[in-house]
């Protein structure tokens, strides 16, 4: 069984290239190439076809003895040939023709004949006779060359003496004399053919050339082969040729027959490359380069020129080698494997394994019939069960009969689908179920015509599409019990008589924790009809069987089948002993060899021991050893599969070395996914242990230096038999063909923690990058040294040039590069792995390129698991923002999934208004912000608007079919659940999972009533009136409290009353507990575990402490508090409300001592409890007047505030003085249910009946800032020190950061919608109004308002002069002049009656215009009329030159003289008889207005001469809008109009109309002024089937630069967007209906190569300050107006 993928129908993802030379001739050439040309062209492949590129130089040792013999070279170019996604050949054919080697095997006739005639000569042929031995095992028997003469490739076994290297040298040079005399000798009797001869005569360049060339078809020649020829004239110097002839002997005398009929190495050099290779290049366009240097005879060929044409070739084979490439892979290469869906490709991989396994059945099975009873079976509604014990082929057998089953089942198509669990490079349950969904509903959707009614919801169910546009989309954070649900419904749903199912799978008892019973139990029983289940377990797998045997106990009930198992069983045994004996030889007969009868006898003995197949594969590895003559023995075969891998791994060893091959099969077995051949190379050129073996004793290495690439590819062919290559992430990976090999080599090899470490280690650097791009590695050598020749070791830097490893490939044809799945998949298991948890977290798992890759890959599921993952938790330091990510991803996993390149627009919007919380993120949004000015071209954002909700941290969204009874949350942020079928649940913080609490007693699990909690304690009460404290900062022990008051039972809680536990406080290690309607207060003392009792006069309801412990506060239900000293238990005192309403919360002021008492209506008593021995004395009572009881408190002593929740209302008290603050009344038609302070106070969080929000209101404004989103329907709030906790009905549990509500909150909004954004020069600063009395003014770089003008009514218009000096606004008719730097009103206009204000451009001047009155021109400075302007002019602008104030009027376009106020200019279009409907003046030609009438003529007016220009007519569907007319500065571009999706501009630079298109309705448009770009708000027209976040419903901001068309970049916008506004600094505002700003900087090479956003480090004192106290400065207006026009 070859690795080769020959019979795959997926495309090879390596350039596999045999570089074909005469040794000898080529050292020069090869080392260039080696150099400059073959790594060059790795990273090229790398880059923009996702191809490795490896080039097998079977001489690249300078040791002869280690190059292969024929017969392997010939094993590697077939390779070569079959697996190669390109070119397989290069061939350097020089100026010399090079030896021929010994044949390593001559037939036994033909050798015979070889000794006969050379004996009948006289020659001597006793050395020929003794490196030959006869070899009856060879088929046919022949005579092989000893393998002392056979070239070696173990560097251990090369270290020979150089004497001794001369003297085999000189021997092997005799005996190849000797033979080629033989040879010569039979072809001159006309006993052997001259071209039967020939192939004992060639050279290993001409040998190798014809095997790869003659006789192939022609696909396997063209553009396949690269041939150069290099002819040398005069390559011999004058004194090389008379050292020639000097050395010329005398022939002996067996050799002076005529050998004229033998030809010469020249004659053969001559056939070869006259004749062989130029009839290849007319029949099948073989590419043959040649190349002639004529040399100087006196000197010859020298290095000079060598050199010279080393360098020439390597230019010429880059080149076209990358020509031959590209053109092979073009068509072939897709992103389909890149953007797609990561469960297609894995489809595709299972689809391939089953092909690939089916292969390795070479034995009939009799259980093959029972499974093909069991599929054509119509009425069989039970699974399938194959077992067997290890190694008995199960997979195999399924991979068999899942090829076959088309066959069994003629009448229909049926879909089969087959996974191997052990196989898969995720083996959790989660990630099966969510494969076996997605391969179902795309199987039936591939192969159905016609959509039945019963799938009409297929989408909600599989939550894919492969033939949508939103194919693979589904939600990230799925759960295992949705995706049974998923699995049950496409089961019944989707087979039919016509497309029944057969699902295989293979290796449930792989799957990881044990799960394999649980998925189980998913699936539905019986089985719906239509639908075939197999499965296959080991043996010993009890528990699974266990597990199908009770699912179908009913439907085996209802059947007379007499059996009560609920699964047919076929038990896979062992293989017939002689099918067995089969199976061996036919192996050995394809490998060319067979075993003696005395062999045969000893291997059938083996086979009766241990009769399975893969043991029959690895005996034929052994026996394909032997020769004829061998010594073996019963000891020579091992006795068992294990044994026989050991013996393998032993053979290789012997043969490769050991460092070589222990450090191969520990990289493939430690790799989480197999490795590519080119990754193993890599790997062994990266270990010190390997490539020190190949450091030449005493000498220093070279700079660069690898592995043999020829070595790797020798050591694969012997392992070809047990490696599969199998396609995963569109590579081609070397994988184990059994499990077991895996645990012979980790036995072997990896038996300590140190071992395995070390080998992830080496993996992690691999595929991190570090030693590549030239980073050069340190490697420790013997050297000797000194007159003594002393061996010191010595270390010196090599680089090893492995593959460069980025996560996405930078490729320079494509815009999208190639994303680097191998290193996405490899590199995060090798950390894990090799417990490097600072590097996974920070440098992967919080990085920007890896978040894209895995995006973009397909695997946004499995990075949000990676995220969350709570393994290890004690080692993460970012868990909170880890969790902040992933719960980012998941809420925008439908908009990612479709769009993945939007992953760092989209994280950069959701995380910058949190990276004051989380400081750590800072990096993160900084590489967002590298990688946009990177790629050239984006959209970033400046200054995030103030957020509508906040991404929860955590989320246990586990499904639970009871409802939660009570839950209790401690202050350090433990969360305990008990729920209404008596368990009980805890969550201990962020990053963690919610686990079940489990306690036994007298062998009966407890069930619980009702949890509390107190500072760090957890008090739980049973069913069975049982009590047990948690300290949840120790470790996890519960300590049973006893009472001797309470009585405990064991019978069922119907029967008995339960005590139920009201509530207790924990204070200087003593507990305070009551019950509910109950009277006695108990105190257990934690330290000596004692019990004490308070005897209260009526049931007591709540219960406060002193901080020192000493006194003890009980409120009870008649309104009464009783205080206790808590040593004594002895009552000091009683004081009572007058309403003697039930006291629900009292509050202790130790400074004041004061006891404020809240009644269960919220009226609020305050007592002075100061002196101890006298009773209470009253201070206020507060009374509500409201009857409604109060749902629950909360109280901040930071913040000294008190809340209150009735289901209309919140109330909130300041404690200080105890006054109410202020109240909340709920929305119309709805109720409160819970509400809760924020961590500071400044916010409530509150709950709606009916609502599935938690909002968020802002005590401070009243305003309802924030709306959370929670998994499930909220039941309860709880506040821990860092996190608020929203507890669901089903227990369900949703968690904020509470710093980062904080955040969100307090985030600067104005009232109302904003509706202006002015924009000063300088871009720093920005002014916003919203239409109410107030004015903002904005500092960029905090992103905070500064200052807040006030007005007396609502603002109207908003102006700011050219000089960034003087704001003026326009406010219930007057205007006002305001100073920005220092906040002073100065003028204060009325009586201007004006609709709009304009500034002059040298800011000296202000116009009112007034469609009622006189419009004015006055001095900005104080105010003086210049002038009055009768004429009202519509749309009016101020010229450029401040001169003219232009407007419309009556259809003409005038111009009214801002000096004198009369109109002095006049536009009219009177011969045509049309009207002027929009214009614009030109700030760079201020001589100039661009004029557009309503018949679409363009003109232009040139004011002070009164000339005008007609330009064009625009066609009458590009009509124009005055309302939305801009033009740039420069006069170049107009944007007319916006037509639903499309944007009308004119390029009048070109003098042509454009129209852009959007993605959905256009809301606003408009220009920047220099006339760069243009920026749109659009809103999307459709929504994404089975959509689960709402960014596909966004409105989208996006900017097009105007000259080529181009997108920069997009943002999905958080809300609604008012006000659009596009300045000279390249940035974009938006102002949107909530108050808020947000402002986007555009990013483009092509204009402006930096992207201009400011680090904000410097502001991090102010940014730090509590956020609610960032209100803006306010500035008050004048009182009255200084100026009052008549």
């Amino acid at each position: 069984m070859d690795y080769s993928p020959s019979e795959s129908t997926h495309r090879s993802s390596c350039v596999k290239l045999y570089l074909c030379s005469n040794p000898e001739d080529s050292v020069v050439e090869r080392r260039a190439l080696r150099e400059s040309v073959f790594p060059r062209l790795r990273e090229h492949c790398r880059q923009t076809l996702g191809l490795d590129v490896r080039v097998i130089d079977p001489f690249e040792s300078s040791d002869p003895s280690r190059w292969p013999d024929e017969i392997i070279r010939q094993q590697l170019i077939k390779e070569c040939r079959e697996s190669s996604a390109g070119p397989f050949l290069l061939a350097l054919v020089g100026h010399q023709y090079g030896t021929a080697s010994l044949p390593a095997q001559v037939e036994v006739s033909e050798y015979q004949l070889l000794l006969q005639e050379s004996q009948q000569t006289g020659v001597c042929t006793h050395e020929l006779e003794r490196v030959y031995q006869r070899d009856e095992n060879s088929i046919p028997p022949s005579y092989c060359l000893s393998p002392a003469h056979r070239h070696a490739c173990c560097p251990q076994q090369a270290e020979l003496q150089e004497e001794e290297e001369v003297n085999t040298k000189a021997k092997e040079d005799e005996l190849r004399k000797v033979f080629q005399t033989t040879v010569s000798l039979c072809v001159h009797s006309g006993l052997m053919s001259p071209e039967r001869a020939q192939s004992y005569c060639r050279s290993a360049l001409d040998a190798d050339l014809r095997f790869a060339l003659d006789g192939r078809p022609d696909n396997d020649i063209i553009i396949r082969c690269l041939v150069y020829i290099h002819k040398v004239v005069n390559a011999k110097g004058a004194s090389e040729k008379r050292q020639t002839n000097s050395q010329l002997q005398p022939q002996s005398e067996a050799a002076t027959f005529d050998l004229k009929t033998t030809p010469t190495d020249e004659q053969l050099f001559s056939e070869l490359c006259d004749s062989f290779l130029p009839g290849l290049i007319t029949s099948s366009q073989l590419l043959v380069y040649t190349t002639a240097t004529e040399c100087d005879p006196r000197h010859g060929y020298t290095t000079a020129r060598r050199r010279g044409y080393a360098e020439s070739l390597c230019q010429q084979v880059y080149s076209d080698l990358e020509g031959l490439i590209d053109c092979v892979n073009v068509s072939e290469t897709s992103e389909d494997s890149q953007l797609g869906d990561a469960l297609a490709r894995e489809q595709a991989e299972q689809e391939e394994l089953c092909d690939i396994l089916s292969r390795f059945y070479d034995v009939i099975r009799a259980e093959e019939e029972e499974v093909r009873a069991y599929v054509v079976q119509s009425k069989q509604q039970r699974p399938l069960m194959v077992t067997g014990g290890p190694c008995t082929g199960k997979a195999v057998l399924m991979a068999h009969c899942a090829q076959q089953i088309k066959s069994w089942l003629p009448d229909c198509d049926p879909v089969v689908i087959t996974y191997f669990c052990n196989l898969s490079i995720d083996p959790s349950p989660k990630h099966l179920l969510l494969s076996l969904c997605y391969q179902i509903a795309s199987r039936y959707h591939c192969t159905s015509t016609a959509t039945r009614q019963d799938s009409q919801d297929l989408s909600a169910i599989a939550c894919t599409d492969p033939r949508g546009p939103n194919a693979g989309s589904r939600k990230p954070d799925v759960c295992l019990s949705e995706l049974q649900e998923r699995l049950s419904s496409l089961l019944s749903l989707m087979p039919s008589t016509k497309q029944p199912l057969v699902l295989i799978l293979d290796g449930l008892d792989h799957i990881e924790n044990s799960f394999g019973p649980q998925i189980i139990r998913s699936l539905p029983s019986p089985l719906p009809p239509c639908v075939k289940l197999i499965l296959t377990v080991s043996s010993n797998q009890t528990q699974i069987l266990q597990a199908i045997a009770p699912q179908s106990a009913r439907h085996c009930a209802s059947e007379d089948s007499g059996k009560e198992s609920g699964y047919v069983c076929v038990p896979l045994g062992l293989v017939d002993r002689k099918q067995c004996v089969k199976m061996l030889t036919s192996l050995l007969s394809s490998s060319g060899r067979r075993v003696t009868s005395g062999q045969q006898a000893l291997v059938n003995q083996a086979l009766t021991s241990c009769r399975l197949t893969l043991y029959a594969r690895l005996l034929h590895l052994h026996t394909s050893l032997w020769h004829s003559d061998s010594d073996v023995t019963e000891s020579s075969l091992p006795d068992g599969v294990h044994s026989s891998i050991s013996a393998l791994l032993d053979h290789l060893e012997q043969k490769h070395g050991s460092s070589i091959v222990g450090r191969s099969v520990s990289y493939v077995t430690l790799s989480r996914t197999g490795l590519t051949e080119a990754e193993l190379a890599d790997l062994l050129s990266s270990d010190d242990e390997v490539l020190s073996e190949y450091v030449q004793r005493d000498e220093r290495p070279s700079s660069n230096m690898r592995v043999p690439q020829v070595d790797v590819e020798r050591l694969l062919l012997d392992l070809r038999r047990f490696l599969i290559r199998r396609t995963v992430a569109g590579s081609h990976v070397l994988f184990w063909v059994s499990r077991h090999f895996k645990l012979v080599v980790a036995k072997r090899y990896l038996g300590c923690h140190e071992a395995k470490q070390e080998i992830h280690s080496a993996m992690v650097d691999y595929f991190s990058g570090r030693w590549a791009c030239g980073n050069a590695k340190p490697l420790l050598v013997n050297q000797k040294s000194g007159p003594n020749k002393d061996t010191t070791q010595m270390e010196t830097y090599i680089d090893r040039q492995p593959s460069s490893q980025p996560f996405v490939f930078a490729s320079s044809s494509k815009e999208v590069g190639r994303v680097n799945l191998r290193k996405v998949l490899e590199l995060p298991h090798h950390l894990h792995e090799s417990n490097k948890w600072e590097e996974l977290e920070h440098g992967l798992l919080m990085s920007l390129e890896f978040h894209q890759a895995m995006v973009r890959a397909g695997l946004l599921g499995d990075l949000v698991a990676r995220l969350e993952s709570e393994e290890r938790s004690s080692h993460s330091r970012f868990s909170r923002e880890r969790a902040l990510m992933a719960s980012i991803l998941k809420s925008s996993s439908c908009f990612l999934q479709s769009s993945p390149l939007q992953l760092p627009t989209v994280m950069e919007t959701s995380l910058l208004s949190y990276v004051e919380v989380f400081p750590s993120l800072k990096p993160y949004v900084r590489d967002i912000r590298q990688d946009r000015r990177k790629r050239g071209s984006g959209l970033g954002v400046v200054l995030c608007p103030a957020p509508s909700s906040v991404p929860s941290i955590q989320c246990n969204g586990k499904t639970r079919q009871v409802s939660l009874r009570e839950a209790a949350g401690t202050e350090c942020g433990v969360v305990a659940e008990v729920m209404d079928d008596g368990t009980a649940w805890f969550w201990k913080g962020s990053g963690c999972d919610v686990g079940k609490l489990s306690l036994t007693c007298e062998q009966e699990e407890l069930k619980f009533a009702g949890v509390k909690s107190s500072r760090q304690f957890m008090l739980l009460s049973t069913q069975c009136d049982k009590l047990f404290l948690w300290d949840v900062t120790g470790p996890e022990m519960f300590l049973r409290l006893k009472d001797p008051l309470k009585t405990e039972f064991h019978l069922q809680p119907k029967q008995q009353t339960l005590n139920k536990i009201e509530g207790f406080v924990a204070c200087q290690k003593k507990l305070f507990m009551w019950w509910k309607g109950e009277s006695v207060v108990s105190v257990f003392d934690v330290s000596s575990e004692t019990l004490t009792h308070f005897q209260c006069q009526s049931s007591v309801t709540c219960l406060v402490c002193s901080s020192n412990g000493f006194y003890t506060y009980c409120g009870q239900e008649e309104g009464t508090v009783s205080i206790f000293d808590t040593n004594t238990s002895s009552l000091l005192g009683t004081c009572s409300n007058s309403n003697h309403n039930a006291v629900t919360l009292m509050i202790l002021c130790e400074n004041e001592w004061e006891l404020a008492c809240v009644e269960t209506t919220g009226n609020v008593t305050l007592w002075d409890v100061a002196a101890k021995t006298q009773p209470p004395t009253l201070v206020k009572e507060s009374f509500t007047g409201d009857k409604s009881d109060i749902l629950n408190t909360d109280y901040s002593d930071e913040s000294h505030t008190l809340l209150m929740c009735q289901s209309h209302r919140v109330t909130l008290w300041d404690t200080g003085d105890w006054e109410l603050w202020d109240q909340f009344l709920a929305p119309q038609g709805r109720a409160f249910t819970y509400a809760v302070l924020s961590q500071d106070g400044h916010l409530f969080l509150a709950l709606l009946d009916t609502c599935p929000l938690v909002l968020v209101w802002r005590v401070s404004t009243g305003e309802c800032v924030l709306s959370l989103e929670a998994a499930k329907q909220p039941r309860t709030l709880l506040r821990m020190d860092s996190d608020v906790v929203c507890v669901a009905h089903d227990g369900c549990l949703t968690v904020w950061d509470s710093e980062a509500i904080d955040t969100a909150g307090a985030a600067q909004r104005m009232g109302c919608g904003v509706k202006d954004v002015v924009v000063e020069q300088t871009g720093e600063w920005f002014y916003t109004t919203d239409g109410s009395e107030a004015v903002w003014r904005w500092r960029l770089e905090t992103g905070l308002p500064i200052a807040s003008f006030l007005h007396h009514g609502p603002v109207e218009k908003l102006r700011l002069s050219p000089d960034n000096i003087h704001l003026v606004t326009l406010s219930a008719e007057e205007i006002y002049v305001w100073q920005t730097e220092t906040g002073q009103n100065i003028l204060r206009m009325s009586g201007s009656r004006a609709t709009d204000v304009l500034i002059t451009p040298n800011s000296n001047f202000g116009v009112s215009i007034s469609d009622r009155r006189l419009s004015r021109v006055w001095k900005l400075a104080h105010g003086g009329i210049v002038c009055s302007i009768h004429l009202h002019l519509s749309d009016a602008q101020v010229s450029p030159e401040s001169t003219f104030l232009i407007g419309r009027c009556r259809g003409d376009l005038l111009a009214a003289s801002l000096w004198s106020g009369s109109i002095s200019k006049r536009f009219s279009c009177v011969a045509n008889s049309e009207h002027v409907v929009a214009f614009h003046t030109l700030s760079e030609h201020p001589d100039f207005v661009v004029v557009m009438a309503a018949s679409g003529a363009v003109y232009t007016w040139k004011v002070a001469e009164e000339t005008v220009c007609r330009h064009f007519q625009l066609p009458h569907m590009f009509h124009c809008q005055m309302q939305g007319f801009q033009m740039s500065s420069d006069g170049n571009y107009a944007l007319l109009s916006t037509d639903g999706d499309s944007i009308n501009l004119l390029d009048l630079s070109h003098v042509r109309l454009c129209s852009f298109k959007a993605e959905g309705p256009i809301i606003k448009a408009c220009l920047d002024k220099t006339g760069c770009y243009a920026a749109y708000l659009s809103r999307p027209t459709t929504l994404e089937r089975c959509c689960v976040c709402s960014l596909h419903a966004r409105p989208v901001l996006t900017v097009v630069r105007l000259a080529d068309g181009k997108r920069i970049g997009s943002v999905c916008l958080s809300k609604n967007p008012l006000t659009l506004v596009a300045c000279k600094r390249q940035r974009v505002f938006v102002g949107f209906e909530d108050g808020s700003v947000g402002v986007y900087c555009i990013s483009d090479v092509m204009i402006n190569g930096e992207e201009s956003v400011r680090c904000r480090d410097h502001l991090n004192g102010q940014l730090r300050q509590c956020p609610f106290d960032r209100a803006p400065f306010r500035w008050i207006p004048l009182a009255n107006p200084n100026i009052t026009w008549p």
